[in-house]
């Protein structure tokens, strides 16, 4: 009897340690499946903004002409592809503006305790302003750069001259450029040989430039080069005449803002430092004089 009861024991024991050991292999089992059904999940904002998205995408892409998306890719470039936006992209953003200034500035003035007719004004105009925003801010971005690029202009030219020198070819030096800087200039040149490698000629490539760029100075370089290839001229001597110019008229652009300091300087001399300056050294004999005559 009493082996009978250690046998059963000792086979209850046994059997519920490989079900513990078991259990909890189970249990770990099924909460790695369990975490990898989460992972595998997509996530709220894949589930429902992103099928939203998708769908406004496509309506704006349909109602976008060919003549208006051409000329919003082109705004868009010539302010750098800001947060590589797409046309389609810059409506659904200006559309979101339109919604959103609205509502923000509806609570804003119930907050405030405003009356109706002036809550609808600054809604009114809110709208509008919305409807302006991305416009402004991609026409500042566009000068921000086209500023860059002027800075960057006349090194990029004389590196280019050299290299030209040095014995290479014109895309040869375009490479090296490339390598050497990565400015807005080198990017650009960088896109235009891209463009050449995929068949587009290389004049069209270059024209390119000049349209994502909006300067007088590189619309001529670039029209010089293209000159000089076509009659054979030597590129070097016209990259030295260009340089030249381009240095001359860096000069001449800050010689007029130097000239033009003394204007700017003339609006806060008159209304801000000659007052405290009047009351500070008149001040004093004013209040002199004043208590003279009231004796």
């Amino acid at each position: 009897m009493i082996y009978i009861t250690f046998f059963c024991s000792t086979t209850l024991l046994t059997l519920l340690f490989f079900s513990i050991i078991y259990g909890k292999k189970g249990i770990k089992k099924q909460e790695s499946t369990l975490s990898k059904d989460k992972e595998n999940r997509p996530s709220l904002r894949k589930r429902i903004f992103y099928p939203i998205l998708k769908k406004y995408k496509r309506h704006f892409r349909k109602n976008l002409s060919g003549e208006k998306h051409d000329k919003l890719e082109m705004k868009i470039l010539q302010a750098g592809s800001p947060f590589d936006m797409t046309p389609v992209d810059f409506r659904l953003v200006q559309m979101i503006l339109i919604i959103l200034f609205p509502i923000l500035f509806a609570i804003y003035g119930i907050l405030l305790g405003l009356s109706v007719p002036m809550i609808f004004l600054i809604v009114t105009f809110s709208m509008i302003f919305a409807s302006f925003l991305p416009n402004l801010y991609l026409s500042q971005k566009s000068k921000e750069r086209s500023k860059r690029a002027l800075k960057e202009l006349s090194d990029i030219v004389d590196l280019l001259t050299v290299s030209l020198e040095a014995g290479l070819g014109f895309d040869l030096a375009l490479n090296k450029l490339i390598s050497k800087n990565n400015g807005v200039i080198a990017s650009e040149f960088h896109q235009c040989l891209e463009e050449i490698r995929l068949g587009k000629p290389r004049r069209d490539a270059l024209k390119k430039i000049t349209e994502r760029l909006l300067l007088d100075e590189m619309n001529i370089l670039i029209s010089s080069i293209l000159q000089a290839e076509k009659l054979g001229i030597s590129m070097v001597k016209i990259l030295r005449i260009q340089s030249h110019e381009i240095r001359k008229k860096r000069k001449q652009r800050a010689e007029e803002q130097a000239m033009k300091a003394p204007i700017k300087m003339l609006f806060p001399l008159i209304f801000f430092i000659f007052p405290s300056l009047f009351i500070v050294l008149l001040g004093p004999a004013i209040i002199q004089f004043i208590n003279t005559f009231q004796k």
